[in-house]
Formats: C-alpha cells, structure tokens, sequence
C-alpha cells in the first residue's frame, strides 16, 4: 500500500478498523461454508474455521500495521488519549498552561525584539555583501572608530576605494513640512546618488535616485519611503512629478521607493530621500558640503562576492593616507591637523545595518532576555511539582498499565505526550500574548519625537525559537514526573488501601528540591530588579543643578523668513520681551541648547596659570543663554551677577561659569574679573571675563559628574542661528501656555515654526532605558514571586495530605496545634533558607550582569539582598500558612480511621 493511502488511513482510524473487521468476518464466514459444503455441522465448521484462520485481534492489529504508518498511529493514540486525560483535570490543566504560556510568552516577546534589533539582516539582497566603511585612530589601530564622515571624506573615499562594487554614504535628519505654525516633520535620508543601487531598491512608481543627482547645484528632487507614500499620498500613482516643500524648499518627487526597505537604520523608517546636494539648499549655503569639521555621513558599500571583508579593509587602509592627506580640516590646530593625518580606515559588516536603538537597548535586551529565561525555568518547576503531584494520584492507572503488559518506556511516552501538548499548548498563547508584548515594549522605548519602527511580524527564526523553547519546556518539566510515575510496583498499588510512592516524611523530596529551585531563581531576579529599581530612584532623585517641572520648552525657528542675521538677534530678543508678559509665565528666557537634549558644545580653553594634562582635559562645555535663563530653569547664581542688558555687541565679552569649572581652572582663587580664552585652531579668541558663578548642573546626561561648563550671553553674537528655544516657566500647566506662544509668534513674524515639549519629558526621555530595565525587571520579579508561592504552597498542600495519619497520631499522642504548625512551618523555613542559600550565587551574578546600567549602587548590595531575602521570606510563610492551619485542625480519629 502506497505512503499517501497509508497516511490518509490514519484520519479514518474508527472506519478502518470496521472494515478490517468486515473483511475478517467475510474469510471465516467463506470458510464455513466451504466446510459445510464438506458436510461438517455448522458449530463444528464455525469452530474449525476460527481455529485455520488464527488468533483474530493478532490478525487485525497485523493488517491495521499494514494499512497506516504505525508509528505515526500510536503518536495520534498518544496524542488523543493525552487530550482526554488533560480535559478531564481542568483546573490543572489552566494552570499548567497559563504558567507555561507566561513563561514561554516573556521568553518570545523579547526574543522578538532582539531578532528585530539585533539579529535579523536588512530585507535587501544579498545583505551579507553589505560592509561599512570606519575610521580608525591610527594605520593598525586594534578597533574600528566612528562610523561618521564629512562630505570631503566621503568624496574621497567614492573616489579613490577599489574593495567595493558599488559605494554610498547617507545622513539622518528631520525637515519641517509645514507651511508655518507648529512643526511637522518628516524622518529623512540625504544620500549618494548610489545609494539606491547599494541596498538594491527598486521603484514601487516612477524612479529613484541615481548619480546624475547627486551633483553640486543639483535639482532639488526627493523620493519617498514606501510607508509614507502610503500614509501620506493614500498609494497614488500619480504623486511622480509633484512636489514637496521641505523646510520651505520645494523638492520635485520623481518616484518612490519599493516596499520592504524603509531605509539603513534598524528602527527608524525613512520617510523621504534627498541627494545629498540638497543639504545646501535646506541650509541655503552653496559651501556648505565643503566643511571639513562637519561630521554627520555614514558610509556602506557592497562588496564583490569574492572579496572577504578583511581584504576590503586592507584596501581601504591602502588609501587611507591620500584620503586623510586631502581633507584636512584647515582650522584645527597643528597636533590635531598631524593625528588627523594619520587616521585609518577599516571595513566590519552592515548585514545587520545601522541602528541607534541597537546602540541604546541591545545590553538591556540581553539581561532582559537573561531574566525571562529564568521566569521560564521558574514555570518549568512549578508545571513538575503540578505533574509531581498528579502522577501520585495517578499511580493505580499507571500500575494497570504495567501488569497488564505495557513497557515502562511505553508509558513514560504516554506521560512526556501529555507534557508536549501541554507545552504546546503554552506556547500557542504565549505567542499570542508575545505579539501584544512586543508592541507595547516598543511603545516603552519609542517618542513622539523620535518613535521606532520595526518589524516584528512573525518570521522563522521567531517560530523556532518558540518551537524550540516549547520543545526543552516539555522535557524539562515532563522527564521527572514521567519518570517518577512510572516507578510503580502493580502489586502495592492495586491494593485498596495502599499508600502512594510519596508517602510519609522524608518523602516527596523532588518537589521541595524544585521548590528550592524556583526560591534560589526567584532570588536572583528580585536582586536584579532590586538594584535596577534602585538605580532608577537614585537617577530620578539627584540633584541636576535645575528644577524641570513646570517649564515649557519652545524651540522657534525663523529659517524661512526673509530676515536678514544682522536682525535675527533683534527679532527673537522682541519675542521674548513679549513672551514674558505673557499671562501665566513666572520667567523666560532663550538658549542655545537645553540641559540634557542630547545636544552638546564643547571647546578648548586657555586660563593663565592652568597647564591641561592631555588636549581633553583642557575642554569646557559651552552653552550660548539670554539674561534669566538661570532664574527660569531654577539653577542658583552662587556669586556675581546674571547677564543684562549692558552685555552687548562690541562691549566687554563675558561669560558666566558653572562651580565646576572654577574649581577646576581657577583653583581656590576668586574667578570673578578673571578671564580665558578660547582656542581656534592655532590662535584664540579676545578674552571672555568671568561675571558670576553659578552652581553645577547635569549637561548632556543625569549619570555624568558635574562637568566645567561656560555660558555666553546671546546679546553678544553677532551672527546668530535662525533657531533657539525658549525655556517658559509656568505658573500652572506649562502645556496651557502654547497656544498663546503660538499667538506670539506668529504676531512677531508669520513665518516662524514653532515645536514644543517641557524639559520634564525631556529628562523622562533620557531614562528611557532604565526605566525599561527598571518596569520590566520587577514584572519578571513579581511574577517569579507568584508562582514560587503557588509552587510552595502546592508542595506543602501535598505534603500535608499524604502526612494526615502521621498527623494524626502525633495529635493522639498530645500534640498540639501549634506544635503541628510548626512542623509544617518548619518545613516551609528548611526550603526557604536551602533556597536563598543556593541563590545568593545567582544573585551575585545577577548583580555583575547588571553592573553597567547602574547608577549610585555596586552590584553586590547587602540592603538589596537581604530585602529581596526577606521579600521571599514573607511570601513563602504567607503561602505555608495555609497548609499550616490545615494540619493544625486535623482531627485525630478521623485521620486514623
């Protein structure tokens, strides 16, 4: 019989078995009648053919091998009577399943977002041919550098590199498309006129971009993501042709990309492409592609097949001295002109492509992914003592089994069937509630203004990471108990009063071994969570030098007008006159930057009498403020005076430093009259005197030591930028007050944009990632905890029953309740303390794993160990208190009758 008829037989099983049946029955019926044709009564010839034809069920059961796949058949037997069985107990079957699926959903929602953001390639053709151009320090450098170029680098690269087919270079950024009023922007790549050709894009309408414009004064042409045109433009075909304004610039959209790639960057999706001459009209400056100090290109090739990435590297670091020697940046000074001569290139691979949440969460990911795996082998041990429990009760089923003739092998896979569709089971919901997780652990680490895209729809690698984890889970909480249940004598236990395999004290170790287990586990994850969350109260809780709440940030920009510079200054200073006289602002004022926005300045300076040790430790922070800037933000003037309006173009520069930077360049003299200077490339500027000190204050991160940091008043630049923010406290809701800003605005000059956020969301979104950490890790902590409990407690419950006439007897001999519930307790603190015990080496290197994104905490905390101990404690007395009091009321007579 052909495979296909076999295995089609295998879904008619019942119908089969009644036409083998038929067919036994038609033979021995021919038999008879042949024989009664011979003259033998009809008992006789009946029994004569019986006796030829052979023992029937042998028979059959041959001829049924015969027309199925046998194996495949006593799997399907396995797996229906598996079913039955589970329906049959449904309250443990909820509970095995709800406690797999909880530990198997955690393990596979963050093994999502690590294949998304970590492992998975760009969806573009041979991704593995894809290579990313570094810098290094030095020729032979052991590490690759920065990934960034400036425009001159990268012309020399295109030019000059032989390791690549075919080469690009792309920078981020977002462009207003509002026409005025609050900001609207899109997310956008400046790219080569190869860059397309790289990743191997094709249009979805019209075409792409190609070398022809990416040249100097080129059209101003864009192409739009996938995504956004569908968003955006509703899918038209004809959107080819029309046009978009970026940052007022009208750019002519000649097609859009195709679907599938949204762009290099894992996690960020590209709404629109420009070449990358279109930067010069956004920043309406013809040279601007020509700064050598203007660092902001990422550079990736496709290397021949042929070629390793190791040979493209060589061939790079072969042309890295013309590369270097040619853009020189010619306003640095003379040490760092000769150690910018003698830079490196170097090729790693970009299958994986770029990615700031890689860089930001990928450490996170790995201990969360380390916590989860831990939350899963707590359920494991929790579904075994479950199963621990169950096979006792099922011991008179499994010694039928036995004398009647089944192998212990045979019902041992009987028992591991029930514990893969268990797993299964799980794993079919916890992939379920995975898709859910995953979408709200991007929510966690996404913005308004910066919001991650990325795909986390179901793909092979995440369907085999689940099939596997449910496959390990079966054995790992199915092996014992199947093996466990099988070691049954079928006399003892057929007896009608027999006593089980548990019974007595010294019994049913296994389960409080696994308890042992989860408590030792539990442990080790309420010590991470412990210090994460304490990490995260001491970032909250520390001083930044400036009070965040109730002060809204408007960041305004007048690129699109037609003001002159020289009237740029004059024009945001009557804005912030009108600003302040607005109804509900206590203060305003303007700066350049906004504490711990990701935005930074830094310069060399020269003070007499103060001789840096390297170029790094001469550098101060710099900040560019209108007068009131600190009594908006809230940051104590310690001496001296704020700026005013005497600080003007052409007058005495100055400046006001922070405390750190006093005490580190001025030493213990006063700094006020004294004055520094600021270093330009091999010159320095006039000097800046000091006026006033003011306390220190978080810069660029809450983490950082209080670094030396110098403000310069706004009223002194000549030249300004068309852009600032302005920092408005609020007497009230700080939100309340942008629609007047808005009003303001718009009565100053009409074409000015406008967006809006407050510095409190501002330092929220710089501990994005620790509160992750911080949510997530005391979730995973809590529910080790719960089900450590329910284990207990199930363990205990068991222990308690199975020890009734023990109890009993002890109670008859005049032993009192409290004495009885300090024998089950007892138990109880023998199974907490052996598992604090075994995990405190857990928790040890809990705290090392999370070593690095701790802030005001070692990773060896006592307070936190002994917290989390005593944690475990409480919630291990609260689940034995139960079985305690049971014990406790158990009456002698009947429990010995």
């Amino acid at each position: 019989m052909s495979f296909i008829h076999r295995l089609f037989n295998l879904g008619r099983s019942t119908r089969l078995s009644r036409d083998i049946d038929r067919e036994m029955a038609f033979h021995i019926d021919e038999r008879v009648a042949e024989l009664k044709a011979g003259g033998m009564p009809e008992a006789d010839a009946r029994r004569e053919a019986a006796r030829q034809f052979g023992n029937r069920t042998a028979q059959g059961e041959a001829t049924r091998d015969a027309d199925v796949i046998t194996w495949l058949d006593s799997v399907l037997g396995d797996l229906r009577y598996a079913t039955r069985a589970l329906r049959n107990s449904p309250v443990f079957t909820l509970v095995a399943v709800l406690s797999l699926a909880l530990g198997i959903g955690a393990n596979t929602a963050i093994y999502s977002l690590l294949d998304a953001v970590v492992l998975r390639s760009l969806p573009v053709p041979q991704p593995d041919q894809l290579v990313q151009v570094t810098l290094k320090d030095s020729v032979g450098s052991a590490g690759d550098g920065d990934g960034y170029f400036t425009n001159p680098l990268w012309e020399q690269v295109r030019d000059l590199q032989t390791g690549m087919t075919s080469v690009a270079a792309f920078g981020e950024s977002n462009f207003n498309i509002a026409s005025g009023g609050e900001v609207q922007n899109v997310r956008a790549e400046m790219v080569s006129g190869e860059f397309f050709n790289v990743f191997g894009v094709r249009p979805a309408v019209g075409r792409l971009l190609t070398p022809s414009d990416d040249v100097r004064d080129c059209d101003a042409t864009a192409v739009l993501g996938h995504g956004y045109w569908e968003r955006a433009y509703g899918g038209r075909t004809d959107v080819a042709g029309t046009r978009l304004a970026l940052e007022g610039r009208p750019f002519e959209i000649v097609g859009v990309a195709g679907p599938g790639f949204d762009g290099p960057w894992v996690g960020r999706e590209v709404e629109v492409y420009i070449p990358l001459c279109g930067i010069a009209m956004i920043r309406g400056n013809r040279r601007s592609l020509d700064s050598r100090s203007s660092w902001w290109l990422n550079v990736i090739g496709r290397r021949d097949a042929a070629l390793p990435v190791e040979q493209v590297a060589a061939r790079l670091q072969t042309i890295a001295p013309a590369v270097f020697g040619a853009t020189i940046p010619g306003d640095w000074p003379a040490d760092m002109k000769d150690s910018y001569a003698t830079r490196s290139l170097g090729a790693i691979p970009a299958e994986s492509g770029l990615s700031g949440v890689r860089d930001r969460y990928s450490g996170a990911l790995a201990v969360l992914m380390a916590a989860v795996g831990l939350l899963l082998l707590i359920a494991c041990a929790n579904v075994a003592n479950l199963l621990l429990a169950r096979a006792t009760s099922r011991q008179r089923e499994m010694a039928i089994r036995l004398a009647i003739g089944a192998s212990r092998r045979r019902v041992v896979r009987q028992l591991l069937t029930e514990s893969a569709l268990l797993a299964l089971l799980g794993a079919a919901i916890g992939l379920l509630a995975a898709h859910w997780g995953t979408q709200g652990l991007v929510a966690l680490i996404s913005s308004d203004s910066s919001p991650v895209s990325l795909d986390l729809s179901l793909n092979r690698r995440v369907l085999g990471f689940t099939v596997v984890a449910a496959t390990l889970t079966a054995f790992l909480f199915g092996l014992v108990p199947a093996w466990r249940g099988t070691r049954v004598s079928p006399q003892t236990a057929m007896k009608a009063d027999a006593r089980g395999v548990a019974e007595g004290h010294g019994r049913f170790t296994i389960g409080k071994a696994l308890v042992v287990a989860q408590v030792a586990l539990s442990l080790t994850l309420l010590v991470g969570a412990g210090l994460l969350i304490g990490s995260l109260r001491n970032l909250v809780s520390v001083d930044p030098g400036f009070r965040s709440n109730g002060v809204l940030l408007a960041t305004v920009d007048f690129r699109r007008s037609d003001l002159p510079t020289e009237q740029m200054s004059q024009t945001f200073r009557t804005l912030l006159e009108r600003v302040r006289s607005l109804p509900g602002v206590g203060a305003a004022s303007t700066s350049d930057m906004t504490p711990i926005s990701r935005s930074s300045w830094n310069n060399a300076v020269y003070v007499d009498g103060y001789t840096p040790v390297n170029f790094m430790d001469g550098v101060a922070w710099f900040n560019e403020v209108s007068d009131g800037y600190f009594a908006t933000l809230g940051t104590k003037i310690l001496t001296g005076r704020d700026f005013n309006s005497g600080d003007v173009v052409g007058g005495e520069r100055v400046a006001i430093v922070n405390d750190a930077m006093a005490q580190k360049f001025f030493k213990d003299a006063s700094p006020l009259g004294r004055t520094f200077r600021l270093k330009r490339g091999d010159t320095y500027t006039d000097p800046y005197t000091v006026v006033g000190v003011v306390e220190s204050a978080k810069y660029q991160s809450l983490r950082e030591t209080n670094s030396a940091t110098v403000y310069l008043p706004s009223s002194q630049n000549d030249a300004p930028g068309a852009s600032v923010t302005f920092e408005l406290r609020s007497t009230g809701d700080p939100l309340a007050l942008v629609s007047s800003m808005k009003r303001a605005i718009g009565d100053v000059h009409g074409a000015g944009t406008v967006q809006f956020t407050t510095l409190d969301r501002q330092l929220a979104l710089s501990l994005q990632r620790e509160r992750l950490l911080a949510v997530l890790s005391s979730v995973f902590g809590m529910l080790a905890l719960g089900l450590s409990a329910l284990g207990l407690y199930g363990v205990m419950a068991y222990t308690v029953a199975r020890r009734r006439n023990e109890i009993g007897v002890r109670v008859a001999l005049g032993a009192d309740r409290g004495r009885v519930m300090r024998l089950v307790l007892g138990d109880v603190a023998r199974v907490i303390a052996i598992g604090v015990v075994a995990g405190s080496i857990g928790a040890y290197a809990s705290g090392r794993l999370v070593a690095s994104f701790l802030y005001g905490l070692e990773p060896v905390e006592p307070f936190v160990m002994l917290a989390a101990a005593a944690v475990l404690a409480v919630v291990g007395f609260a689940a034995g208190i139960v079985p305690a009091l049971r014990a406790s009321r158990v009456e002698a007579a009947e429990a010995l009758r």
